[in-house]
């Protein structure tokens, strides 16, 4: 039995919830597959695609810093070494989003299989899950939270590279790494959540398409309709959460989500303990 219409846009609601907040989307859609009525995991596939629809919603939202860094780089790209360029931030900006995409490409090649199969064991969904919380818990707590986005060096561009590379594996989440790595090189919580999200843009279009084009002409589990509307949904969602997240990390603290991963992943490991579910996502 797969997943129906109702399953579908449940999980694109979810998505849209979770995408951005620093708690897995992958882990909780990895996780709700094994709780809906087909019993399915929603695959590799389909949260690839889904993403699709939140990314847009970055899109939206920062379509005038988008624009400008990509009208900055395409036009200004051969003077990046001229300091008396007005400009010269957004295309060191554009450069910076270009190298910190390359990691998550390359091992995401590398390791394809291994993402879409193994990886998606539930036991290491649930160990990821508390152990980057606690990264975050700890990252949050000792980060001097001083240094601005203008300030971003190579350096630390290509470190957030890294740190996003780390959510190929369910539970680690793409801006939970990402911001956690900001608040360990001193950048302020606003700076690391908003250049995780433009950091995302490249990697999260090109893993997306990249799914949609590789499943045109095969079997898609889930089905094309469903797909869609959970793509649909997700960017609604994925468009308020923004608004809501960037507002949060501006006068509060990481500790709730914190909290939250590592009951959840506490919780995933006693439902897997107990035989409730196995480590593949089915109802046993």
């Amino acid at each position: 039995m797969g997943i129906g219409w109702i399953e579908a846009a449940f999980l694109g609601l979810l998505q849209g919830l979770t995408e951005f907040l620093p708690i897995s989307s992958s882990a909780h859609l990895r996780i709700a597959g094994a709780f809906l009525p087909s019993g399915s995991d929603p695959g590799a596939a389909f949260t690839a695609i889904t993403q699709i629809g939140t990314e847009t919603a970055v899109l939206v939202y920062f379509w005038s810093d988008i624009m400008r860094i990509a009208s900055a780089w395409l036009s200004k790209n051969a003077r990046l070494g001229d300091p008396s360029r007005h400009d010269i931030a957004d295309v060191r900006m554009g450069w910076l989003i270009i190298i910190g995409s390359v990691p998550i490409v390359v091992l995401g090649l590398m390791y394809k299989d291994a993402i879409e199969h193994s990886l998606r064991n539930l036991y290491i969904t649930a160990s990821m899950l508390i152990i980057f919380g606690i990264i975050m818990g700890i990252a949050d707590k000792i980060g001097q939270k001083r240094v601005g986005l203008e300030k971003l060096s190579w350096r630390d561009g290509i470190l957030f590279g890294f740190a996003q590379a780390m959510a190929l594996i369910p539970g680690v989440s793409r801006s939970g790494g990402t911001i956690s790595a900001g608040l360990l090189l001193g950048y302020t919580r606003e700076a690391a959540a908003r250049y995780s999200f433009l950091l995302a843009v490249p990697a999260v279009f090109g893993s997306g398409f990249y799914q949609l084009f590789k499943s045109i002409g095969e079997d898609n589990p889930v089905g094309w309709g469903p797909t869609a509307l959970a793509t649909l949904i997700a960017f609604g969602v994925g468009y308020v959460v923004i608004v809501f997240f960037l507002r949060l990390v501006s006068t509060r603290n990481y500790m709730p989500f914190v909290y939250y991963r590592v009951i959840l992943g506490a919780a995933l490991l006693a439902l897997l303990a107990t035989g409730v579910i196995s480590a593949g996502g089915q109802p046993v």
